[in-house]
């Protein structure tokens, strides 16, 4: 990959600053802060060490902070992402499937802190479960890349359709489409079908909402709720109805299952509102009341080099 391009996209140093001015002023602990202040320290040196590294490189590279970056990406051969999995995944709401991107964590969690600290606050810093680099491997990892010594992993994405009509940000992780109160109950119903037929009768529900995740997500918010970890490169979904009302429901065995890469779910929303989330909070469309939803892995995937698949 001599002579080519890269981009380096940055996780942002404020939000670290921003936690300490938006509420956790309020707190005494002084450990806290100390924490955040080093949480900050670490992030940056890991972005001066991967930056050094490049300069060393026989690669053209631009650094970017995410909060700067706001349209596809483009003419580059690959992405470098400096974070944890959030930027990661919002490197990907920007990507096709022809960029392959390496994460780097740049503030991965230490055990022994959470361990000493675990009576005071929480110490987790960053998972990084779709990063394969961290400051001590990311030159080894980049040489082999640069060298075609290990590929790309293709990971599945979600896509989902509103009324038809296809949304411009492909998932991850997962979806959720809930009330935007969470307070509010969520009424829906959904099916699985395959070429336009049904394959599993239809579901009603109220509940406070419906997740699905791919593979890569369902380590994820999906494990946490009771979902099971599926192998990284399947394409097939899990779905998840949240705190479904019904007892009856609950115990049916529909509130949970698989849709088959060749099916998809189509639901029906019937709440005054409603949001689709994508990977989160930060990216989120609007549903109203008699809205068709479908959802299905027929989306454009993702070259990812995962720490676990490489060579």
């Amino acid at each position: 990959m001599a002579g080519k391009k890269l981009l380096l996209l940055l996780k942002p140093l404020d939000v670290y600053t921003f936690r300490q001015s938006d509420g956790i002023s309020r707190i005494t602990n002084p450990q806290i802060f100390q924490h955040l202040d080093n949480r900050c320290k670490v992030h940056k040196d890991a972005i001066d060490f991967c930056q050094k590294i490049l300069e060393q490189k026989s690669i053209d590279w631009e650094p970017i902070f995410r909060n700067n970056l706001s349209k596809p990406i483009s003419n580059v051969d690959l992405v470098v992402t400096v974070g944890g999995d959030g930027t990661l995944l919002q490197a990907s709401h920007l990507m096709d499937d022809s960029i392959p991107v390496l994460g780097v964590n740049s503030d991965p969690t230490r055990v022994t802190e959470v361990e000493e600290f675990s009576n005071e606050f929480d110490a987790s810093r960053s998972t990084g479960y779709l990063c394969a680099a961290t400051v001590k491997n990311f030159e080894q990892v980049l040489d082999n890349i640069l060298a075609g010594q290990i590929i790309p992993s293709k990971l599945s994405r979600i896509a989902v359709c509103v009324n038809s009509k296809l949304l411009p940000t492909f998932a991850l992780n997962d979806i959720l489409i809930a009330h935007p109160c969470p307070a509010t109950v969520s009424w829906f119903s959904f099916k699985i079908k395959k070429d336009s037929l049904p394959c599993s009768q239809l579901v009603n529900c109220r509940s406070s909402g419906l997740r699905v995740s791919t593979a890569a997500g369902s380590t994820a918010a999906m494990l946490s709720a009771g979902g099971f970890i599926m192998p990284a490169l399947s394409q097939d979904l899990q779905y998840m109805v949240r705190e479904p009302i019904s007892p009856r429901a609950a115990c049916s065995g529909l509130m949970h299952g698989l849709v088959k890469s060749a099916q998809s779910m189509k639901a029906t929303w019937f709440s005054k509102e409603g949001v689709i989330y994508i990977d989160g909070s930060h990216v989120c469309y609007s549903i109203q009341n008699g809205d068709t939803i479908e959802i299905s892995s027929k989306a454009p995937g993702l070259k990812v080099f995962l720490p676990h698949l490489l060579a």
